[in-house]
């Protein structure tokens, strides 16, 4: 037999320890484990009101001191949002209820677990723009290996990434193909959705491979960004860059031909640039260097793995730096996380790649992070829930908290910084 805590609407002030229960006509209930948690103990000034209550089913639903009103929403999936409550972290010493938005909070609180502000008791998720999302990747629409594993569930993920505060998702176009459905994404989401148009270095042999030559793609990329530009669908030039980790993919030479084509382009469309670079900082900073003066609106180098000194060079000659989880992978990797300037900070997921995964040295950072949707594998989907193995844009919470612990500071700090950073640098427009 579990315990529930009944929370009165009238109470002035509330606290609990807990994640998920059922609502009643007569009380709130929430789900208490066995344990209350680490150091979790109740305001003196909380009306609490303990009754027994019986596990709902599945079990796996309980999770305490783990869930967010974002989590509330889908594990308590027949009641209306506006009756779900949510858990926020006031002090590592005290746990305090507010409702969703739409009802009225039962207090104002502060969350800086879950990233959440409760201010004159509406309670705000936070902003984040995840500045690169491969959100086109087929696995998106239940699509793996070319077989159908599930259903389309993309706008499942979207909604989830929107739950948890992203405000604008960046798709990213790594080829003219990619770069056609991005500009489709943010047809299809519009306000929320942008797409970046461009060859990554890896595809870079599609324009020897392409119809009427090099020429002829450049055309093409030309004419698809000044339109969706113009449309307002297209914010940055890229997936643009080098690879010198994966040359099998395309040789050197070819990269470098097509990376100074392509910043031809740039200079022409002057666009910021959303740029990849592994293994290339001397070739990459020489062609970019020499263009500076062309390239006013500098951009992002997206999914930065480099070295602090790297991170320096770039950042001195005016371009942000893109974090997420293979940005910190190992320690070397959160050496340079710590030193970005918050003035040059933007985050991102790299979906459905770059996930935080337990091997990296990120995760020690995770032990207390924010909760994400359960994750299954593939062959078991259920609507609502993640997929193991496929990183999604509601993850940017985590990247947002481990930056934020290795910077020691707080997760408020970062996310505003990458917020200004990202919507002044790709005009992403208000929230």
């Amino acid at each position: 037999m579990e315990k529930t805590v009944g929370v009165q609407a009238g109470a002035e002030e509330t606290s609990a320890f807990v994640g998920v229960g059922g609502i009643t006509a007569e009380r709130t209930e929430f789900l208490v484990g066995v344990g209350l948690g680490r150091g979790a103990v109740p305001s003196q000034q909380a009306h609490l009101d303990l009754v027994p209550a019986a596990a709902p089913s599945p079990a796996e639903n309980l999770m305490p001191l783990r869930l967010d009103a974002v989590l509330a929403r889908h594990y308590i999936g027949r009641l209306r949002p506006s009756s779900a409550l949510s858990v926020a972290c006031v002090n590592p010493g005290a746990l305090r209820l507010e409702r969703w938005p739409g009802e009225r909070s039962i207090t104002p609180c502060y969350n800086r677990r879950f990233g959440y502000k409760t201010m004159a008791g509406n309670a705000t998720p936070l902003r984040y723009a995840d500045v690169g999302i491969n959100l086109g990747d087929p696995v998106f629409r239940g699509v793996y290996h070319g077989k159908q594993a599930h259903e389309d569930d993309l706008d499942d993920v979207v909604q989830r990434a929107l739950d948890v505060g992203v405000k604008k998702l960046m798709i990213t176009g790594s080829n003219l193909k990619e770069s056609h459905h991005a500009i489709d994404l943010a047809k299809q989401y519009p306000g929320v959705c942008y797409a970046t148009i461009g060859v990554h270095p890896c595809s870079t042999q599609d324009f020897d491979n392409y119809e009427g030559g090099p020429d002829a793609l450049i055309n093409e990329l030309r004419n698809l960004t000044l339109e969706a530009k113009e449309k307002g669908q297209a914010v940055a030039f890229g997936e643009i860059g080098l690879d010198y980790d994966r040359l099998f993919l395309s040789p050197k030479d070819v990269q470098l031909k097509y990376f100074e084509l392509q910043l031809d382009l740039a200079e022409e469309l002057q666009m910021p640039l959303f740029l990849h670079s592994r293994a290339c900082s001397e070739d990459f900073e020489r062609l970019i260097g020499e263009r500076l003066d062309k390239l006013p609106k500098r951009g992002l180098v997206h999914s930065f793995t480099g070295t602090v000194p790297e991170m320096e060079s770039l950042c001195r000659l005016g371009f942000d730096i893109g974090i997420n989880g293979c940005s910190m992978k190992t320690e070397d990797n959160l050496e340079a996380v710590k030193a970005v300037p918050l003035d040059r900070l933007q985050i991102e997921t790299d979906g459905p790649w770059c996930e935080i995964r337990a091997s990296h040295a990120s995760s020690q950072h995770l032990k207390d992070g924010p909760a994400v949707p359960k994750a299954v594998k593939k062959e078991k989907w259920q609507k609502g829930m993640m997929v193991k193995g496929r990183n999604e844009p509601a993850t940017i919470v985590q990247v947002a908290h481990v930056i934020a612990r290795v910077k020691g500071i707080s997760v408020e700090e970062v996310c505003e910084a990458a917020w200004k950073n990202s919507t002044e640098m790709f005009g992403l427009g208000a929230a």
